[in-house]
């Protein structure tokens, strides 16, 4: 254990507090933190608003990071396969994979079995956006399912059932 000073702080937490910065570590290989400038153009440009994703930090920078490799593909005239499982489809999600098919932006679509039978779903009934934090057992007692956030009224299966049945 490391001595502690007079006021009562570790040795070592100060000298990792106080510790200059090394110069073996190139932070000039690195972006600078910064944020879109709202101030700066108005109307908004939404481009450039995406783009600054990539310096923003934290889960902004991997889409920012995301939003460049799409523009690649697409300039680049890529095959894109896109992969989605159910949950995306009975998120709003789904109306970006059908802008994205409609579109042609997208040459292979995957999905799982569940992903097909959402969309079914979400053509015969809304889903609803609640909240992480609601009780389970009393939304199950109402017949109610949750994805997540997102709930599910039990009629919204029982409507697909009604328009699957007579096929199979």
């Amino acid at each position: 254990m490391s001595e502690a000073r007079k006021d009562n702080a570790p040795a070592i937490a100060l000298e990792a507090a106080l510790k200059p910065t090394s110069s073996s570590i190139d932070l000039s290989a690195h972006l600078i933190v910064r944020g879109y400038d709202f101030n700066k153009s108005q109307p908004i440009d939404y481009f450039n608003l995406l783009r600054s994703y990539s310096t923003m930090g934290f889960q902004a920078t991997n889409f920012g990071q995301a939003c460049q490799q799409i523009d690649t593909m697409l300039e680049t005239d890529s095959i894109i396969f896109l992969g989605y499982t159910s949950n995306m489809v009975s998120s709003g999600c789904r109306d970006i994979i059908r802008y994205l098919c409609q579109h042609k932006l997208i040459h292979v679509l995957v999905t799982t079995a569940g992903g097909i039978e959402e969309d079914f779903i979400k053509c015969l009934a809304p889903t609803f956006v609640g909240e992480f934090t609601l009780n389970g057992q009393q939304l199950r007692a109402n017949g109610i399912n949750r994805i997540g956030n997102l709930l599910v009224p039990n009629d919204n299966y029982c409507k697909f059932e009604d328009w699957l049945m007579p096929i199979l």
